[in-house]
């Protein structure tokens, strides 16, 4: 046994018969961790991670997000994007929390899109390979809503599925579950969905606080709620694997925030008098120090 673990075991053992339990436990936990050379860190220095990028959306109320950070999607004929809008009223800050919405189209008649919806991303802004993000967040539970908070790969990159996409949170109408999911062409087009598991859902109150996370390194995703794991996705050792696009994770993503619609396929049709609201607290993204 090394001086230095006899030293803190002897240390502990004089320290416990003067503290409290709670404090005890700790001493003794310290000890046996020295005594099998175990390396004690505090929590392992959250992984030794620094913040790259956050947002917590403390701007003036009615301001729009920060342009230097974010800017609105674009509508196209995918289910998440057909009606979003750049009004002012689907995307805005409001006492200190990101507001995403989805509001019938009363007023632009121009537009033929049924509703108006919020979405902005960070795509020629901020992209990162690898690390965590965390944000804090709750919506709505009602019939036809479909919040995301997601990830793409930044330009130049493959098409759709080709190079990835990692959904750190999805919602969908009443379910009263949140979804976390690695879509990839191995999964959306071969079908291979449980080699490995490629979705992950948990009961929780989304229309309550949460903390939703993804860890995101060069061999697996990690899905947290609250700091509990919810799922791992994970690179195959396997080059055929590899070859059909098991793992397309290797390069830049950006981010998405969006307030969203079903639609009469999946996963319900919205009301299209009802406003439906997403509340973002904060997103932040940390990454590893460098060596």
């Amino acid at each position: 046994m090394p001086f230095y673990s006899v030293f803190f075991y002897y240390l502990c053992n004089m320290i416990m018969k003067f503290t409290s339990m709670a404090k005890k436990l700790s001493c003794f936990l310290i000890a046996m961790m020295l005594i099998c050379d175990v390396p004690f860190t505090h929590a392992q220095q959250e992984d030794e991670y620094i913040l790259v990028f956050s947002d917590e959306f403390n701007q003036t109320t009615e301001s729009q997000p920060d342009p230097t950070k974010w800017g609105c999607s674009s509508r196209h004929n995918s289910r998440w994007a057909r009606w979003i809008s750049n009004s002012p009223k689907v995307a805005y800050i409001k006492n200190g929390k990101l507001i995403c919405r989805a509001i019938p189209n009363n007023q632009q008649k121009e537009d033929t899109a049924q509703m108006l919806t919020g979405a902005i991303e960070t795509k020629d802004k901020f992209s990162f390979q690898y690390g965590k993000v965390e944000v804090r967040l709750k919506t709505n539970r009602q019939r036809g809503n479909f919040p995301a908070v997601w990830m793409l790969p930044q330009p130049p990159c493959l098409q759709h599925p080709y190079g990835g996409e990692i959904d750190i949170f999805e919602s969908y109408g009443t379910n009263p579950h949140a979804y976390h999911t690695a879509h990839t062409h191995w999964t959306l087009h071969l079908g291979m969905k449980k080699t490995p598991q490629h979705q992950f859902h948990e009961k929780v109150r989304v229309d309550k606080w949460h903390v939703y996370c993804v860890e995101w390194n060069h061999n697996s995703i990690i899905w947290k709620v609250d700091d509990n794991i919810m799922g791992i996705y994970n690179k195959l050792d396997d080059d055929e694997a590899q070859s059909k696009g098991q793992w397309p994770f290797d390069h830049p993503f950006y981010i998405i925030l969006n307030q969203s619609d079903g639609d009469a396929t999946w996963p319900d049709p919205p009301n299209l008098r009802h406003t439906y609201t997403t509340m973002i607290d904060w997103i932040r993204v940390y990454q590893r120090k460098e060596s």
